[in-house]
Parts: C-alpha cells; sequence; structure tokens
C-alpha cells in the first residue's frame, strides 16, 4: 500500500495521519488579528503612496529615503503573509469526540475535499491514515496539489461538528460528533532549509505500514513518527517506500506545523519552539456546523454563512464559505 504516487482526486485511494495540538479558540483569535494586521499594514501602504505624490514629496530626500524603506519593508511584509498561497497544501482531518461517529464524520470531511480538489482539478497524495473497522478515520493526512490550494483552503482549518441520527446507535438517536481540520502550507525544498530543527529536539520512532483491514504489507519499519518536544507537535508519514523518504516527509510536515504556529501568534520560529499546545476538538470550539437531523443545514460560525444543501457541501460544493471567510 505505501507507494509513492499523485493521483487525481477522483480516484479513491487508502492511507493514515498526525495531529497538531493546538488551542483552537486561540487559534480563531490570533487569526482575527493576523487579518487585522493585514488590513492595518495595507491602510499603511496606502498612506504612504498618497504622500509620495505630493508635489513637495522629494525636498527632503532624507526622510523620503525612510518613506521609501518603511514602504518597502511594508509591502514585503505584507507579501510575505500572502506568499504560499499560491502553492500546495498538507490536510489533516483528525476525529474528536464522538467515537465511531466522529471516526465516520472524519471520512464524509476527506471525501468532501477529495471532490472538491476533483472539481478545481488538484492532485493529491496520501501520506498517512489511521483507520477504524467501519470504514472511518480516526485520522488521515494527505498533500493536495495545485494552483494556489493553500490559499483557497487555509480558512478551512478548526473544528467542524456534525449532528445526525447515528448509524451506529441502534435506537437511531441523534448524536453530535466532531473532527479536527488542519491545513498547512507546502514549503519548498528551498524553504524547508530555512527551518533547522535540533535532531536533539526530535524524538523518532519507526513502524511498519499497514494496508487494508490492517494487514501488513511492509516487511521492513518504513512508517515514521516524528515527535518535537519542546511543543509536544506529532507527525506520521508512511506515503513512502523507504523509512528515509517518509521520516523527510514527516519533517517537512513538522516544520510547517511549527512556521504555521509562529505565523498566527506574529512570533518566530524560535520562540515557538519553546511553547507546548493542546488540542480541545469537542463542543464550543467549532467553525463549521453540519446539521441532518432534526433538520437539515451547514452553517460556519465565523461568518454566519449557511445553507440548506447539505447534500451538496458534502459532495464538494463549499465555495460559499470559503469566499465568504476569504471576504472577511
Amino acid at each position: 500500500m505505501a507507494e509513492h504516487y499523485f493521483r487525481k482526486v477522483g480516484t479513491w485511494v487508502r492511507f493514515p495521519l498526525s495531529a497538531l495540538e493546538n488551542n483552537l479558540q486561540k487559534f480563531l483569535n490570533m487569526k482575527n488579528d493576523s487579518k487585522q494586521l493585514k488590513k492595518e499594514i495595507a491602510e499603511e501602504i496606502k498612506k504612504l503612496e498618497a504622500q509620495m505624490l505630493e508635489p513637495n514629496f522629494w525636498n527632503d530626500k532624507n526622510k523620503a529615503q525612510i518613506i521609501l524603506k518603511k514602504l518597502a519593508g511594508l509591502k514585503d511584509k505584507l507579501a510575505g503573509a500572502q506568499k504560499y498561497d499560491k502553492g500546495n497544501a498538507i490536510v489533516t482531518i483528525i476525529s474528536g469526540a464522538g467515537g465511531d461517529d466522529a471516526e465516520d464524520f472524519s471520512r464524509m470531511l476527506l471525501d468532501m475535499y477529495m471532490k472538491y480538489a476533483s472539481r478545481k482539478n488538484w492532485e493529491i497524495f496520501f501520506i498517512h491514515e489511521h483507520k477504524n473497522d467501519h470504514g472511518g478515520y480516526r485520522n488521515v493526512s494527505f498533500e493536495i496539489k495545485g494552483k494556489n490550494v493553500y490559499g483557497m483552503l487555509k480558512n478551512e482549518g478548526g473544528v467542524h461538528r456534525l449532528v445526525r441520527v447515528s448509524p451506529f446507535n441502534t435506537k437511531k438517536l441523534r448524536h453530535t460528533s466532531f473532527s479536527l481540520v488542519e491545513i498547512l502550507p507546502k514549503f519548498s525544498k528551498l524553504e524547508e532549509k530555512d527551518f533547522n530543527i535540533p535532531e536533539s529536539d526530535l524524538k523518532i520512532e519507526y513502524s511498519r505500514s499497514s494496508g487494508p483491514g490492517g494487514q501488513n504489507v511492509n516487511k521492513r519499519e518504513t512508517a515514521v513518527r516524528l515527535v518535537h518536544i519542546p511543543t509536544n507537535i506529532s507527525v506520521h508519514a508512511s506515503g513512502e517506500r523507504s523509512q528515509e523518504q517518509n521520516r523527510e516527509r514527516a519533517m517537512s510536515i513538522l516544520q510547517a506545523k511549527i512556521f504555521k504556529k509562529a505565523q498566527e501568534e506574529e512570533k518566530t520560529v524560535e520562540e515557538v519552539y519553546n511553547k507546548n499546545f493542546n488540542t480541545e476538538i469537542e463542543w464550543g470550539n467549532q467553525i463549521r456546523s453540519y446539521v441532518l437531523h432534526p433538520y437539515k443545514m451547514v452553517k460556519d460560525h465565523r461568518t454566519n454563512t449557511e445553507t440548506s444543501n447539505v447534500d451538496g457541501v458534502l459532495t464538494g460544493d463549499i465555495d460559499l464559505f470559503i469566499e465568504a471567510e476569504k471576504n472577511l
């Protein structure tokens, strides 16, 4: 099963993944702060550009040079915040509270994003999966390759909530379950060199990659799990043929996790190294709710965007929510 290849998303592939231990409410606050900061930077750029058009701008050359330098720095900062939007993304879906229902919900979310990616003609490569006996996912991680993938999907990150009549409950009771979606930028090899994680800060574990139904298809321990000790962030990779390739891919994901956390908190990567994060994938933290019973509705709690076309959303029609979040 653990082979190295890309596929068009329309074809179903099987594979497991890892969890980003993160405080979601804090994440949402940081995200809003980051948006406000970008808005303030853009407004400041407009003011400085307006000053440059004034007739007496060059009368004081020293002052003019200071303004030009400040303008260049602000433009670089604004561009830096958006530089990864045009690239690929690494998506992780982690089941939270809800048992079999939550793991089935993770499967539903995976299917939703795969179908959305298929609509965009993007490609997908599965990195790691952990399935249960009912076809659900405890966690799953995959890379989506295409134009503007990260920019389109980055706001999908957060806790998603499902309300429905449980297919796993013989009494047919209504059940609420939760899954965490994590969206990371995919760095290029050149960019990865800028993030140096000391070997002493890593805990490295190896295991066999498993096939469908838990069958071990590799006699060698090619699957890799990395734990960043200072932050307790962990990642898995099992989609490559060799241990070294899986270790490289796991390291790439770990670097992206730490980088994104630093970006969200407006801190340096070094400052984030010393922090520990915990995820609460439960009630009160959801960014979006999918209600299948007693009525049908999908609602994004950040933008108040909602639709009754639940079936359309779960088959990849999520542009309504993506556009609303981008326009906040």
